[in-house]
């Protein structure tokens, strides 16, 4: 153990100077372990089975070294706390922590006057361009019908446009069996929030604004709930994944099944994809857990922001909807990494 752990300490040595520079812009502290509030108390073993699932994705010498390592451990607790060292990372903005979720929609593969609204594949001109028409254009112009690009059809328009925010899913075919559906691309427009939107108009307070407020606002005014999803001029295009198994997690960023409560999209600006990330969430029912970064979002943006997994389905959607906390979180790096990314690393 002790031969392995020097040959692997020295291959991080060759990674050092790779951390450096791309933070100028934030603040940057190495911590201890024991400065995580309740990292003794965690199942470090269920996150390294998280963690061996995408660490091979990882980009460097180093994370390549780890990744082998993580192999034959019995111990995560050790192994993460022999190679890796806490990194605090923050850019002037406050943690906040959201949940996501895999909805279940219904829906066919054939058009009907129940399941009228179609799930669309990418068109190649959308992928070429950068940023293509927005929302509103493509649904009031009707730019994709015709074009063989349906997917399935889903019976709610609502839960479509979750959907595209969630960016996995799943689809009751109204003929027996079940699809899924996973993030192809979008229209490059950037994604603006209708629950922000609402708040803006005097609709609600902030703190009354859930996923599930939204639905039931859309739906209860027809015509102002069409325009306020206009509003997101975002669209997001599906493929279908239908080869996962069906007992696993969607698909995230890294192209690998994704774990309830055990998995984060991040800001890979900031957090690598396939990192350890601990989480010390606040607010109601505080969970201090060690996660994997493994998917990204078009609204996770900055260095104390995540977006936790909750599972599949009505129940997860529910509990990730009402999720809206502060707290911190605090990625673990490599350690030589760690360190060369302290500013008087920098020469």
């Amino acid at each position: 153990m002790i031969r392995a752990a020097l040959a692997v300490l020295a291959s991080l040595v060759l990674a050092a100077g790779e951390a450096r520079a791309q933070m100028a812009d934030i603040e940057i502290q190495v911590l201890s372990f024991s400065e995580l509030d309740g990292w003794a108390e965690d199942d470090h073993d269920a996150a390294l089975d998280v963690f061996r699932q995408t660490c091979d994705r990882l980009d460097g010498v180093d994370w390549d070294t780890l990744c082998r390592a993580a192999q034959d451990q019995s111990s995560g607790r050790a192994f993460f706390e022999l190679f890796f060292r806490p990194v605090m990372m923050t850019d002037g903005d406050d943690a906040l922590f959201t949940g996501y979720f895999e909805p279940e929609l219904d829906g066919s593969r054939y058009r009907s006057a129940r399941f009228r609204y179609p799930v669309y594949a990418m068109p190649p001109e959308a992928r070429s361009a950068g940023v293509w028409y927005s929302r509103r254009e493509i649904l009031s112009l009707g730019l994709l019908e015709g074009r063989g690009l349906e997917i399935a059809w889903v019976d709610d328009p609502v839960e479509l446009f979750f959907l595209q925010i969630q960016g996995s899913g799943r689809i009751r075919l109204h003929e027996g069996g079940t699809i899924r559906v996973g993030y192809a691309g979008s229209n490059g427009h950037e994604y603006r929030s209708v629950g922000v939107e609402l708040v803006r108009r005097g609709v609600y307070d902030a703190h009354q604004v859930s996923a599930q407020v939204i639905r039931n606002w859309v739906r209860r005014n027809p015509v102002d709930g069409e325009e306020l999803l206009y509003h997101n001029p975002s669209y997001v295009f599906f493929r279908e994944v239908s080869h996962v198994d069906p007992s696993k997690g969607p698909l995230g960023a890294m192209n690998r099944s994704i774990t309830a409560m055990r998995s984060i999209a991040v800001d890979p600006r900031y957090t690598p994809l396939g990192a350890p990330v601990w989480i010390e969430k606040g607010g109601d029912g505080p969970l201090h857990r060690l996660m994997i970064a493994q998917d990204t979002g078009s609204a996770i943006k900055g260095a104390q922001r995540a977006d936790i997994f909750f599972g599949t389905g009505d129940a997860a959607g529910q509990a990730a909807g009402r999720l809206r906390d502060p707290g911190r979180m605090v990625v673990l790096m490599p350690i030589q990494r760690a360190y060369a990314m302290l500013p008087e690393a920098v020469e």
